[in-house]
């Protein structure tokens, strides 16, 4: 039996202590370990990495303070459209959904996507066609309703700004929700969830279900989940590449990640940052911004939660 291990993310930006209250903060780490539990527990009981991240990613997606499922943002017309992704690293099986409404938990979507399916990418209304087949729960508009989001969409409506996250403009938070993991059997996956962008307008698709930009899973390298400027993680295809200089370059799991998010990242002007895990147990939580909601837990000990850099 190998080691076992989990990180989760719950979005990076401009995360100040100051701009969180104390009793905001103690409920921003308490939800970040309640999902790196139920992860860790699943792991720890001898499930696969792939249930473990769809767990905790799902769990994230359940809480109103991130910005996946519940606590989704509006888009310009009002509404909410998610995106998420799941890939196993045994197999390089991967399952995404992409503006999709009025689904509880699309981390579960894409999983029945992956195993359910033979495709890979569903969107739109062909993917809520295919979690109806699939008995997959849906939710009223009222259970994604929140009134701090809504108030941020009110500000914006009716023009062309839009804003990653619940933050004020000058503070930029990248909501998107992710976990990584390796089991007992050495095996590692990767999950990933987001509610997109306030304001988003023509059906914006960010990195978060795009396999090899926000979202990777492969057993002969790493398993990375992404959350940050979209368009940069497309462009820069982050998840691939951080795999690519493992397998290519020989790089350590964290030379890997350093080098894609402080470097190459930067180069072309995107902000954001990832979590990632090796083979080995090996975790890495690498961001370029002031902050990121994180956290970590191995059998080796560890087990831990941070916001700030």
């Amino acid at each position: 039996m190998t080691n076992i291990a989990i990180a989760i993310h719950g979005g990076a930006g401009t995360i100040l202590k100051s701009s969180l209250t104390p009793a905001l903060e103690k409920s921003y780490k308490s939800e970040l370990q309640k999902a790196l539990d139920i992860g860790y527990k699943i792991l720890e009981s001898g499930n696969t990495s792939t249930d473990a991240v769809e767990a905790a990613v799902t769990s994230l997606e359940n809480c109103p303070l991130f910005n996946a499922g519940k606590g989704s943002v509006f888009t310009s017309e009002g509404t909410h459209e998610m995106d998420a992704s799941i890939m196993d690293g045994a197999t390089l099986n991967a399952g995404a959904v992409s503006a999709i409404s009025g689904i509880k938990n699309p981390v579960m979507l894409s999983r029945m996507v992956m195993e359910q399916s033979d495709h890979v990418f569903l969107t739109g209304r062909g993917a809520e066609d295919f979690a109806r087949e699939m008995k997959c729960e849906f939710a009223s508009k009222d259970y994604f309703f929140d009134k701090f989001r809504h108030q941020q969409w009110l500000e914006m409506k009716g023009t062309d700004q839009f804003q990653l996250d619940h933050s004020a403009a000058k503070d930029e938070k990248f909501g998107t929700v992710g976990a990584v993991a390796l089991d007992q059997i050495g095996n590692i996956a990767a999950a990933t969830s987001t509610g997109g962008m306030t304001n988003k307008k023509y059906g914006r698709v960010g990195d978060s279900p795009m396999i090899g930009a926000g979202n990777y899973a492969n057993n002969k390298t790493c398993a990375v989940s992404c959350t940050g400027s979209g368009e940069y993680f497309i462009r820069a295809v982050v998840a691939y590449d951080v795999s690519s200089l493992i397998e290519h370059k020989r790089f350590s799991l964290n030379e890997a990640t350093h080098e894609v998010i402080q470097n190459r990242l930067k180069e072309i002007g995107g902000d954001g940052g990832l979590i990632a895990i090796d083979k080995n147990g090996n975790i890495s939580l690498e961001f370029n911004t002031e902050g990121m909601y994180r956290g970590q837990r191995t059998s080796n000990g560890l087990n831990e939660v941070a916001i700030y850099s």
